[in-house]
């Protein structure tokens, strides 16, 4: 968008949904890596470039690897007045 008007700018920016723009310039944008540049919904895969296309084009996986040398028996249903004493102190 080209536009000196900051009243254009503000209504621009807060109205329209996209992935990343410029004001006043037509490539500065794509040209900078400390930015996510992509598009929104259909018209893009999502923000990419430097850390932004990692986090893209990776995912997260969680995981828990659990010991099988100690299971705390306080972690389990039915719990009672104890188990939550238990619970309590475990997790100060």
């Amino acid at each position: 968008m080209f536009t000196r008007k900051e009243s254009v700018k503000k209504l621009v920016t807060d109205t329209v949904s996209f992935g990343g723009g410029c004001i006043n310039d037509t490539i500065i944008h794509l040209a900078t890596s400390r930015m996510g540049f992509g598009g929104v919904g259909t018209s893009g895969m999502g923000s990419y470039h430097g850390k932004y296309g990692f986090d893209t084009f990776t995912h997260d996986k969680s995981m828990v690897d659990k010991s099988l040398q100690l299971d705390l028996p306080f972690r389990y249903q039915p719990y009672n007045s104890l188990k939550d004493l238990l619970i309590k102190l475990f997790l100060r």
